[in-house]
């Protein structure tokens, strides 16, 4: 085989791995966020069902929906700590 064959099969090798890392890459940081949408979610649901308990809850609308979907957590908290100042 001619060395020039084998050069361009090695190139269009290591491009097509580089096309599937491009393409792997986007969708782990989508699976992370819908991760975060959901434990958000499900923390938001808890907080009110809980916390009506004690008084505290955070009204489930599509702007709280947002916080505790994009940060999870953290967005709940950061929630109940805009809540609590406003």
């Amino acid at each position: 085989m001619n060395f020039s064959i084998v050069l361009a099969y090695a190139f269009g090798l290591m491009l097509l791995y580089l096309i599937g890392m491009l393409l792997v890459i986007p969708i782990k940081i989508i699976i992370k966020l819908i991760i975060n949408g959901i434990l958000g979610g499900v923390i938001l649901l808890l907080v009110n069902l809980i916390g009506g308990l004690f008084g505290l809850s955070i009204v489930i609308n599509p702007l709280n929906a947002l916080v505790a979907g994009f940060l999870g957590v953290p967005g709940v908290i950061l929630l109940f700590i805009l809540q609590a100042i406003l």
